[in-house]
């Protein structure tokens, strides 16, 4: 007889299962390849590829990180007394920028552009201390002798020394800040001063940069150099270098000594470096490049002693990003003689170069007060990622610098309970 054997039935796949796992493993397998060809292109890219604005900062031939203008330090918020000697408020430590801290008792760097309340109430105070108004720099009797970003037409400014070379490989435009030499004292108890460069590339102003600060000396020598990449030969003639030379003061506003104007269209480094010598000038902010308009209405109410601030809009402002639009702000600081009294802020208005804000301040403010009493109005172009940047600014009130905004305030206080609404250019700040 035939041996009898158990056969065991095979194990069976549906085909609807087999074809489920197929396509599993087909489409895993493509997203994988995808995915590492998109890394790998995405590489190439980067090292063939040359970011636009970027530059790199050489001190003295060694390559250093860029400093940029939204380097921060951190230090401690000084309040003079009556004896004039320095102590501490208290108030623990604050962000500012060692070279561009503005008025004594401005903003924690923190602070975001948030909107805040409407209505505020101004603490009017007898002792105001030594904090610096706006006009510092404009307005003469202060606790400086002389006016910091106003020289006497009869002082020396000084002379700077720079380079202009181009590098066409790589597209890119190298300044060297070599030197200044014979600037004028602007620290009057050290007889010296704490001079610094910041230069900027007009007139879109997207190349920002500065020097570090070189310690009490009237003839510093920087030896740094800057290379800015993405700019073409062909529209070095439509440029224009800005330099501005100040002296850092750690107590108020950094001093400003002169400016230095270089239209890039009488400049060849197509053949090699260009040495430069030129004559430090008073800085003559009506010439400077248009910042833009702002549009506000003032309206005073004697019975109930009330200024309402109504800030309208704006129109024309500098392209401040690369996407060349703007996200703009106005911030409202309000002055009593050189006290800031109140402060408040709009909302940001994306991606615009003619925002349009509507938004309205009610300050109390006394009548006998008002002869004194100054608003300064700052449009700030808004970033998340770096420092915000001051686009310009308008002065009504006491400390107004121009005719336009001493016959606005003038009109306010000759109307009451009649807003007044005017149109007024934004100067540099």
């Amino acid at each position: 007889m035939a041996e009898i054997t158990t056969v065991h039935p095979s194990f069976d796949v549906s085909p609807v299962v087999a074809g489920l796992i197929g396509a599993t493993v087909l489409v895993v397998s493509v997203s994988v390849t995808v995915f590492v060809w998109t890394c790998c292109h995405q590489q190439s890219e980067k090292k063939h590829k040359t970011p636009p604005y970027k530059f790199i900062h050489m001190l003295k031939g060694i390559s250093i990180y860029p400093e940029t203008l939204s380097n921060k330090k951190k230090i401690n918020r000084i309040r003079r007394d009556k004896n004039g000697t320095p102590k501490e408020t208290g108030r623990g430590n604050v962000l500012v920028d060692a070279a561009e801290s503005g008025l004594i008792g401005s903003d924690k760097a923190s602070d975001g552009p948030n909107a805040a309340p409407h209505i505020d109430q101004l603490p009017i105070k007898v002792d105001y201390g030594d904090e610096l108004s706006p006009d510092q720099s404009l307005t003469p009797g202060g606790s400086k002798t002389s006016s910091p970003s106003s020289p006497g037409d009869d002082v020396m400014l000084g002379e700077l020394t720079f380079s202009v070379d181009y590098n066409f490989p790589k597209k890119a435009l190298v300044v060297t800040i070599q030197e200044a030499h014979g600037l004028p004292v602007m620290d009057e108890h050290t007889q010296s001063s704490d001079p610094y460069i910041k230069m900027t590339i007009l007139p879109d102003k997207r190349h920002r940069v500065k020097t570090r600060v070189l310690r009490k000396t009237l003839d510093p020598v920087f030896d740094e150099t800057f290379t800015f990449y993405g700019i073409p030969y062909s529209q070095l003639q439509d440029l224009v270098l800005h330099f501005l030379v100040l002296s850092f003061d750690r107590f108020s506003r950094d001093d400003v000594i002169g400016e230095v104007m270089v239209p890039l269209a009488g400049v060849d480094p197509s053949t090699g470096k260009v040495q430069l010598t030129r004559e430090i000038l008073k800085r003559n902010i009506q010439k400077c490049i248009s910042r833009g308009e702002l549009q506000v209405s003032l309206s005073y109410q004697p019975v109930a002693q009330r200024m309402t601030v109504v800030v309208l809009k704006a129109r024309h402002l500098p392209k401040m990003d690369i996407t060349g639009l703007s996200d703009p702000y106005v911030k409202v600081n309000v002055y009593y003689g050189r006290k800031r009294i109140a402060k408040k802020k709009t909302h940001v208005k994306k991606c615009t170069l003619n925002p349009v804000f509507n938004e309205s301040f009610i300050y109390d403010i006394p009548v006998d007060l008002l002869p004194d009493i100054s608003i300064e109005f700052l449009v700030i172009d808004f970033d998340r990622t770096t420092k915000n940047e001051v686009v310009g600014r308008l002065i009504l009130g006491a400390h107004s610098i121009t005719a336009a905004g001493v016959e606005h305030w003038r009109e306010v206080c000759e109307n009451p309970r009649k807003p007044v609404a005017k149109w007024h250019s934004l100067s540099e700040y």
